[in-house]
């Protein structure tokens, strides 16, 4: 088994692998995985020392619950810690197809709810469908006003602060969980939630990364005061990192491309593959606990503990930095 650091999660006796396994993939989004292949990549991060584990509903509508839960089930429940989330409802679908991004998913549909009954379903139905009496940390998920429109946004805030965040904290304080928390792609509202709650931990997929470090001239300082710990989920940028020509769930548009192309030159003059610089780079940062990459196969999860071991000399960093492709504060590796 190879051994990996831990971190403490903000103010709760949890400690989490800096590598953790996310498992947006394995539940059939945007590539189809197969139950057997979702299996084994679980039970190969186990194998390798990962004991940290996040899902949450909306992936493949219950799939990767299920997924997550059956391997977990079989192992000794004080070595893991498990996140999910709340914000939507799964219910049966009714004549309506699975969206186009979602392979081999559940027969359900997704409905947003940020009600304190919503939240407290939510959660109820998560132990079900995972079929464990414990979950460590609830992220209200996709939360925001990318995610619901500037419009909508103040109302879907107002109706999740007087009743979903009240849940959570009741959930905390009976102590059904360790920690509460926001899983997001966009940090203003991360920024604007640190201004009326009591938070332990953000999830934040693709903002702070090694093609974008804005979080680090706001939500980062803040956190780091506050104690609120940072969990980076996307730390390829939904694949551009990685290889492939995605950029937050999309074709990246040519200013990226260029961008990425930039890092990788830097890179390959010092003999480092890019992944492996974005993998390790934001763990450089005090507020940063874990990263979760989605792998799709038992081979990219293999790969990515490659990488996360990789060599990578200060020069790199340095090499970037003053390229102009690495924000001048930000903390990296040592």
């Amino acid at each position: 088994m190879t051994s990996f650091e831990t971190r403490r999660l903000g103010h709760t006796p949890l400690r989490v692998t800096v590598l953790g396994l996310g498992t947006g993939t394995l539940g059939g989004h945007r590539i189809p995985v197969s139950r057997d292949q979702a299996e084994a990549v679980a039970a190969a991060a186990w194998s390798a020392g990962v004991r940290y584990f996040d899902t949450a509903p909306f992936y493949g509508f219950g799939k990767a619950c299920r997924i997550v839960g059956d391997t977990l089930r079989e192992l000794p429940h004080e070595d893991w810690v498990l996140s999910t989330k709340v914000g939507r409802l799964l219910r049966p679908q009714k004549n309506c197809g699975a969206p186009a991004t979602l392979r081999h998913p559940m027969p359900f549909e997704d409905v947003f709810d940020y009600t304190y009954d919503g939240v407290m379903r939510s959660f109820e139905d998560s132990l079900q469908r995972l079929g464990l009496a414990r979950i460590d940390i609830l992220y209200a998920h996709d939360i925001g006003a990318r995610q619901h429109g500037q419009e909508a946004h103040p109302g879907v805030i107002r109706t999740f602060r007087e009743g979903g965040y009240r849940a959570l904290e009741q959930l905390r304080a009976s102590g059904d969980l360790a920690g509460i928390g926001i899983g997001v792609n966009e940090r203003e509202v991360l920024l604007e939630a640190l201004e009326w709650g009591d938070w332990d931990v953000f999830l934040l997929a693709g903002r702070y990364t090694l093609l974008e470090q804005t979080p680090i001239d706001d939500l980062l300082p803040r956190c780091v005061r506050s104690g609120v710990s940072v969990v980076i989920g996307a730390p390829f940028n939904t694949g551009i990192l990685a290889g492939r020509d995605t950029w937050n769930y999309r074709p990246a548009p040519p200013e990226i491309v260029g961008r990425v192309n930039a890092i990788r030159t830097v890179c390959n003059d010092h003999k480092v593959p890019l992944a492996a610089a974005a993998l390790q780079f934001p763990l450089a940062h005090p507020a940063v606990v874990a990263i979760l990459p989605g792998p799709r196969s038992v081979d990219e999860f293999a790969a990515n503990v490659k990488l996360l071991r990789h060599p990578i000399p200060p020069a790199l960093w340095a090499d970037l930095r003053n390229a102009g492709l690495l924000h001048p504060d930000a903390p990296t590796p040592a």
